[in-house]
């Protein structure tokens, strides 16, 4: 058999193939209005696993049989798409990046459901650390076949390659595959630390992430940015990588102290400055401790609305950077918490208008408007942020709560906004 005659057969079957894929998304859209109409979600693992058991069964040539798998799963992926078409509005969000795109579960005692809402019948990496409740990472342990959990200790030093190297090394020793897959449990850390073992690991295996702080809750547990930090740099090394799905349990916040609870409030003030001026407002008021649900909800369609249009940083989406350049700078020199630093870098990127109306939301969450630090050694950590380029750095600025512009300005103009909150 000649060339051509090969492609005319892949030709035939082609096009009998998308003939055959119009009458599936036509029964797909069938299947939705029954789940519609009798409250059933979207996703059922358990039945996605059958099918893809019995079907990859019918293949007998084991490297045609894997293909077959990996065409499955994508095909499930786009039948779930075509379905959530002719579904009302559910509980939770759904980030739409195509193939890479995921359910954002917000709901109370859903991480009780893990072992329900995640795919957990294989080989899953737990991660978490020393300062998230133990009883967290168990609750997901206890749904997975084959659970390896690994606690590192607390804060930023954990972020760094020895701690990624020594994750890879377990999921080596315990045999991983491109089939198994990778869970965070707890704040900004366990996620970034867990979320590039995930990406790199194979070049690539799925990733879950269960944020149990509202600082990760609002911001970090969705959008795919991971990273380790090297040279005294935060986040310099990393990949983005989405999450194949994201678990926000509001009962988790209960063990949290207040400094912790009003870290994760400064990232939602971050969000309601940039994007949605009635959460600013609802901050104003000094409802969000009585409405965090809501805080919660209304942060992440900010962020996820941002994502879908700018998903690997291009633009927009430097737009959630507001606060941290001089934020970020404060961290590295003072070793405060990072969301009382954002709260911080925030202030001098205001106009005077937002700063006054900024400052006594920041007081009333009890969160610092001043530091003591050395002003120049702030300076000098700038000059290493990620954003700089030519010269100058992208910085972030907000003139309207609600609102915001990016704006390319040379390291120096922001000398006056150091020395604004910080103070020698």
């Amino acid at each position: 058999m000649d060339l051509n005659e090969a492609r005319e057969r892949i030709r035939a079957v082609d096009e009998a193939m998308a003939a055959l894929f119009e009458k599936r998304m036509a029964a797909e859209e069938d299947v939705a209005d029954y789940k519609a109409a009798h409250g059933l979600p979207v996703e059922d693992l358990s039945q996605e696993a059958r099918v893809i058991a019995g079907r990859s069964a019918l293949i007998g040539d084991p490297a045609l049989r894997a293909l077959y798998v990996d065409y499955l799963q994508n095909m499930m992926e786009l039948s779930k798409r075509w379905q959530r078409r002719r579904m009302p509005p559910g509980p939770g969000l759904h980030m739409e990046l195509g193939a890479r795109g995921y359910d954002i579960v917000v709901e109370r005692g859903c991480l009780a459901r893990a072992g329900e809402l995640l795919r957990l019948d294989r080989r899953v990496l737990i991660v978490t650390d020393e300062g998230v409740p133990a009883q967290y990472a168990a609750a997901v342990a206890s749904a997975c076949r084959e659970p390896l959990v690994f606690t590192v200790p607390q804060g930023e030093g954990s972020k760094s390659l020895a701690t990624l190297e020594t994750l890879l090394e377990a999921m080596l020793s315990a045999g991983f595959t491109r089939g198994d897959c990778v869970c965070a449990v707890g704040g900004g850390v366990p996620g970034d630390l867990a979320g590039f073992a995930a990406a790199s690991y194979q070049r690539g295996v799925d990733f879950y992430n269960v944020p149990t702080t509202l600082l990760s809750q609002v911001d970090s547990s969705i959008g795919g940015k991971t990273a380790v930090n090297l040279g005294g740099v935060k986040n310099i090394v990393g990949a983005f990588w989405q999450p194949k799905k994201v678990l926000i349990d509001p009962d988790t916040l209960k063990t949290l102290d207040a400094r912790t609870l009003a870290c994760g409030m400064a990232e939602a003030v971050k969000t309601a400055l940039i994007g949605d001026a009635a959460l600013f407002e609802l901050f104003e008021a000094g409802r969000a401790a009585q409405e965090t649900e809501t805080v919660i909800a209304r942060s992440l369609a900010v962020k996820k609305a941002v994502v879908e249009a700018d998903e690997r940083e291009s633009g927009l989406r430097k737009t959630l950077n507001f606060g941290h350049s001089i934020g970020h700078a404060i961290e590295a020199v003072t070793g405060l918490p990072h969301g009382a630093c954002v709260a911080l870098g925030m202030l001098p990127m205001c106009s005077d208008a937002v700063r006054a109306r900024l400052l006594p939301v920041l007081e009333g969450l009890g969160l610092p408007t001043q530091v003591r630090a050395d002003p120049e050694a702030v300076y000098a950590e700038l000059l290493h942020d990620k954003k700089m380029g030519n010269g100058g750095i992208t910085a972030v600025f907000v003139e309207t709560p609600g609102q915001c512009e990016l704006r390319q300005v040379p390291p120096e103009a922001l000398r006056a906004g150091i020395e604004m909150v910080v103070k020698a």
